[in-house]
């Protein structure tokens, strides 16, 4: 599948991707590089999409790192796992709100999510943060891009640390927010 197609997948599920376009490089390099991927041991991606963010936390991570990446639409599973031919990285076709079902009791060093949490409801939402906060590890991050300032405040709600950057190099320009618990 290419560009073309995924932008039409993409347009196609809006109320799910919650994206006018893939996130851009700029974004994308923002968002890895707000804590360091090297030495963690596990690392959860929330909404793979085109594998944009799923190609850059590659490219940070170790060689030891494991990588999950939850993502419902299943055509960009289907993508994502011809692209990302890696025994260290499972492409899962599920919800996010499944995440600690694909742990086995193990805890996460990072997560980072492109969810679109204003358009996810508030029950499923709050299963997605509260297992967030519960998996990650002391120390860990929970890091998320979005659109508007004012979901710091939902993010506050489970995570007592919100540090806030922005960037405008991105369609629309994006906020990256990092949860440390």
């Amino acid at each position: 599948m290419g560009k073309s197609n995924l932008l039409i997948e993409l347009y196609s599920n809006l109320s799910t991707t919650g994206a006018l376009t893939f996130s851009s490089k700029a974004l994308v390099k923002k968002m890895v590089t707000q804590v360091d991927l090297k030495d963690a041991n596990l690392i959860v991606e929330l909404g793979g999409g085109d594998g944009s963010i799923t190609q850059g936390i590659i490219n940070q991570m170790g060689p030891q790192t494991k990588l999950l990446v939850f993502e419902i639409n299943s055509s960009f599973c289907e993508e994502m796992r011809k692209q990302f031919d890696n025994p260290n990285v499972q492409i899962i076709n599920d919800s996010a709100d499944q995440i600690e079902n694909y742990l086995n009791g193990e805890k996460v060093d990072f997560i980072l999510s492109s969810l679109p949490f204003s358009f996810i409801s508030k029950e499923i939402t709050d299963s997605i943060l509260s297992q967030s906060r519960s998996v990650l590890n002391q120390g860990g991050a929970f890091i998320q891009i979005c659109y508007s300032y004012l979901l710091k405040n939902l993010f506050k709600k489970y995570f007592p640390e919100v540090n806030v950057s922005f960037t405008l190099k991105n369609l629309p320009p994006a906020f990256v927010m990092v949860c440390q618990s």
